[in-house]
């Protein structure tokens, strides 16, 4: 039970939470009818990401049989066969879409489109250079978009473009600690590594690093997100942002981590402090 259980990697869930973005910024948190729409579509993405894992993990097995910590995941190791792993994957991938009907034509339309960007990035987009961290983030726009539409409100460009951002900014540092952990087997396990390097990659992190500090600080000003949002004061959560992206990128360079976001993110107890304190002054600053 415990190798479908790695197979599934509920720890990962937490990149859902991008779904829920669009509850908490347009003020619905406290509509009982729109807080159990948006956290039915989270749970719905939940498992439709834990499907997308399954045959991550098929498609990946030989390449994590070469990574010092990815060798150990299931089906790489043996311990599920690939096809134990692909009838878990395609069960899991039904019930997304059968519980994406039940919330709506619009939002089935959204978790399609993301299990078919899953499909082409392993198939095709994962070789691409910067293509296949542009698939990976555009998998949280998606999720943005969904939960959205999922409560039936228009979500703001401006929301839209942090998430991507912000994904690129894990996204590079992700591939920046693979070449660092693996060195010259780095390609090994993953072929499209050998077309990165780390001052590439550094120089790609401070871009994305400076767009999205400068996008995050423009949505707390824009006059029709303070409208929205009903709240003239939600630059006060940009300290929070500066020191959450500042750590992490402590983190990359200084502990060489990066590796695995979601880990990261749930271990360092100060970028912990920094996410929960952006996240109750922004609910405070929006509904109270």
């Amino acid at each position: 039970m415990s190798s479908y259980l790695k197979l599934l990697r509920p720890h990962q869930w937490v990149k859902n939470g991008f779904v829920l973005a669009p509850l908490i910024f347009a003020g619905k948190l406290l509509h009982v009818p729109s807080l159990i729409l948006g956290t039915s579509a989270f749970a719905i993405f939940c498992i439709a990401s834990s499907g997308v894992y399954a045959f991550n993990d098929i498609f990946d097995r030989e390449q994590d049989r070469n990574h010092p910590k990815k060798r150990d995941r299931p089906v790489a190791s043996g311990k599920i066969g690939v096809l134990k792993a692909a009838l878990v994957g395609a069960g899991l991938f039904v019930i997304s879409l059968l519980g994406a009907v039940a919330i709506g034509k619009g939002f089935l339309l959204w978790v399609s489109f993301y299990l078919l960007l899953q499909f082409a990035y392993n198939v095709a987009f994962r070789n691409i250079v910067i293509l296949d961290i542009l698939a990976i983030a555009m998998g949280f726009v998606i999720r943005a978009v969904a939960g959205s539409i999922a409560i039936g409100v228009v979500i703001s460009p401006w929301l839209i473009l942090c998430s991507l951002l912000i994904a690129l900014f894990l996204g590079f540092a992700k591939r920046r600690q693979e070449i660092v952990l693996l060195g010259d087997a780095a390609a090994e396990h993953r072929s499209i590594l050998k077309e990165y390097s780390v001052p590439f990659l550094d120089q790609l992190i401070g871009i994305v690093t400076a767009a999205t500090i400068v996008c995050y600080a423009i949505y707390t000003l824009t006059p029709e997100v303070t409208q929205r949002l009903g709240s003239r004061y939600m630059i006060l959560t940009l300290p929070f942002v500066l020191y959450g992206i500042f750590r992490y990128l402590y983190m990359v360079h200084v502990h060489e981590k990066g590796g695995n976001p979601t880990t990261d993110l749930l271990t360092d107890k100060p970028l912990l402090l920094s996410i929960g304190l952006w996240m109750i002054t922004s609910v405070a600053l929006i509904y109270f």
